[in-house]
C-alpha cells in the first residue's frame, strides 16, 4: 500500500509512522521543517518561554519558601532563545530518527494534486516530482487569522510566530485577542516585566472554558497587572512616535492604548489553498477540508486530518486523528471520539479541562450538579504556593456521572489525564471516590472535588 501524507506536523508524522507501522510504504512531503507548527513555532516554543517566566517568577518570590536570591534577578532573553532552540532542534530531531527508523520516506517541498491518486511535488530548487499513491492523508495545518485592520501591516504589529522570537523583551504590548495564545503569551510577557494590555472582543476570556473557571483566571491577571478590555472592537493601529497606538471602541465609547509592539492573536484557520483539491475532487466547507468521523474526505482514499479539517485544532486531536486515519487505510475500522479531548491553557496556575462546561450542560437542558474544591485547602498545593486555584466536576444527577471535569491549579494540565479517562469510561462519581488517591499530591484534590458533588468532602466545609 503505498501511502502520501502532505505536511509533517504532529498529525502528519504521527500518521506516517503509524501507517508504516502497519506495513505502508509511506512517503512524508513537507515544505518546511518535519514537526510543523507545534514543534517549532507553537506549542513547544512557547511552553519553553512560559516555564522560564514561572521560574523567573518563583525565584523571584523565593524568600517565600525560605531561599535567599541575592543581587539583581534578570531575564538573560538571548540566553533563554538560545533554549528555546535546542529544545525545539532536540525534538525535531528526534522525530526524524523516528520516521527513518519506520522507514519512512521524506521529501522536501510543496504538494498538491493533480489527480486523485497523483500528486506534484515542488521543491526548493524548482525541480517537480510526481508521486502515484494508493491513499493520501493531507495534514497541511492552519495558519494566524490576521483581521482586516487598518495599520495590520505596520511594523511592530505582529503574529504569533513573530512573538517567539523577538529580539528583546519590549516594554509594552498590546494583544488583540483572548483566547488561548493572547493569554498564553500575556502571561509570559507580563512576567518578564512587559507591561500587557489584552483587547478581546467577546464579553469574556477564553471563550471554550468554563465560565467560572475562566473569570478566575481573568481576575488573576488583572492582580498581576495585566489590564483586559472585553466587548471591544479594534478599527484602528497607527503609529505615535516611536509606539503604536491601537484604537478600538467599547459600546459608543472610543478608546486608545499605546505600546511598543501589537500582538494579534484572534485565531488561526485551516491552511489548504496551495493543494488544488478541486483536481482530486475534495469537497469543502467554510476553508476546511469536510471530513467523517473516520477521517475520510468526500473522496475515496482521501483522508485529512488536523487543523485543516478545523475539527478541533489542538495538536494532540491532529495527532489522535493521523492514528485514525492510518489504522483505516492499513485496513482497520476505528472511528474518531472528541469526548474525552482534554484542553489547556499554559497560564499560572494552569489551566485544564474535558467534557462539558457549566454553559454547555444548561444549553443540553441536563439535569446536572456539581462539586468544587479550592486548592488553598489541599497540602501539596499550600507546599508549593499555588493557592488560587479550583477544581470542578460536573455531574449528571440521574446516573452521577462524570460529564466535565475542570482543574485550575499546578499540573492541571498533567491531571487532566485522570478526567479525560473518566470521560472515556463514563465513571460515576463514586468510581472515583473509591479509587485511592495519593497523599499529599494535588490529584487528591479531584477526589475532594468528586465528594463535594453530594456534599461529601473531607478536607472542607460542605456547604
Amino acid at each position: 500500500m503505498k501511502v502520501v501524507v502532505l505536511g509533517g506536523g504532529p498529525g502528519g508524522y504521527v500518521a506516517a509512522i503509524r501507517a508504516a507501522q502497519l506495513g505502508g510504504e509511506v512517503t512524508l512531503i513537507e515544505k518546511s521543517t518535519i514537526g510543523g507548527t507545534c514543534l517549532n513555532i507553537g506549542c513547544i516554543p512557547t511552553k519553553v518561554l512560559l516555564h522560564s517566566a514561572e521560574l523567573f517568577n518563583e525565584i523571584k518570590d523565593s524568600s517565600k519558601f525560605g531561599i535567599e536570591v541575592s543581587g539583581d534577578i534578570k531575564v538573560n532573553w538571548s540566553e533563554l532563545q538560545s533554549r528555546k532552540k535546542i529544545v525545539v532542534n532536540t525534538l525535531v530531531s528526534g522525530v526524524r530518527s523516528l520516521l527513518a527508523f519506520n522507514k519512512v520516506k521524506i521529501i522536501n517541498g510543496v504538494g498538491n494534486f493533480e489527480t486523485k491518486n497523483l500528486v506534484s511535488v515542488t521543491k526548493e530548487n524548482g525541480a517537480v516530482e510526481n508521486i502515484e499513491f494508493d491513499k493520501v492523508i493531507i495534514s497541511t495545518g492552519s495558519i494566524p487569522v490576521i483581521p482586516p485592520i487598518e495599520g495590520k501591516d505596520l511594523p511592530g504589529v505582529i503574529d504569533s510566530t513573530d512573538a517567539l522570537s523577538l529580539n528583546n523583551i519590549p516594554k509594552s504590548m498590546v494583544i488583540i485577542g483572548g483566547g488561548v495564545i493572547g493569554i498564553e503569551f500575556a502571561n509570559a510577557y507580563n512576567a518578564f516585566g512587559c507591561n500587557v494590555t489584552i483587547i478581546e472582543m467577546l464579553p469574556f476570556i477564553l471563550p471554550p472554558v468554563d465560565r467560572e473557571i475562566s473569570e478566575i483566571i481573568k481576575s488573576k491577571l488583572n492582580s498581576e497587572g495585566i489590564e483586559i478590555y472585553n466587548n471591544c472592537k479594534v478599527t484602528k493601529i497607527e503609529e505615535s512616535g516611536k509606539v503604536l497606538s491601537v484604537a478600538f471602541i467599547n459600546g459608543d465609547k472610543q478608546l486608545k492604548v499605546d505600546a511598543e509592539k501589537v500582538l494579534v492573536a484572534v485565531g488561526r484557520r485551516a491552511f489548504i489553498e496551495e493543494l488544488n483539491l478541486e483536481k482530486a475532487g475534495v469537497k469543502t466547507e467554510k476553508g476546511c477540508i469536510i471530513v467523517n468521523d473516520r477521517m475520510e474526505t468526500s473522496v475515496d482514499g482521501i483522508y485529512a486530518i488536523g487543523d485543516c479539517t478545523g475539527k478541533n485544532m489542538l495538536a494532540h486531536v491532529a495527532s489522535e486523528q493521523g492514528v485514525v486515519a492510518a489504522e483505516n487505510i492499513m485496513g482497520k475500522n476505528v472511528k474518531m471520539d472528541y469526548k474525552t479531548v482534554p484542553a489547556c491553557v499554559y497560564t499560572k496556575p494552569e489551566l485544564a479541562s474535558v467534557g462539558l462546561t457549566e454553559e454547555q450542560v444548561k444549553e443540553k437542558g441536563i439535569d446536572y450538579k456539581v462539586g468544587k474544591f479550592p486548592l488553598i485547602a489541599n497540602g501539596k498545593s499550600l507546599i508549593m504556593n499555588e493557592i488560587s486555584g479550583i477544581i470542578k466536576i460536573i455531574a449528571d444527577k440521574k446516573y452521577d456521572e462524570v460529564l466535565g471535569v475542570h482543574i485550575l491549579g499546578p499540573r492541571a494540565t498533567d491531571l487532566i489525564t485522570e478526567g479525560a479517562l473518566a470521560l472515556r469510561l463514563e465513571t460515576t462519581l463514586q468510581e472515583i471516590a473509591t479509587t485511592v488517591h495519593a497523599h499529599p499530591t494535588v490529584g487528591e484534590a479531584i477526589k475532594e472535588a468528586v465528594l463535594a458533588v453530594n456534599k461529601e468532602a473531607i478536607h472542607m466545609i460542605n456547604k
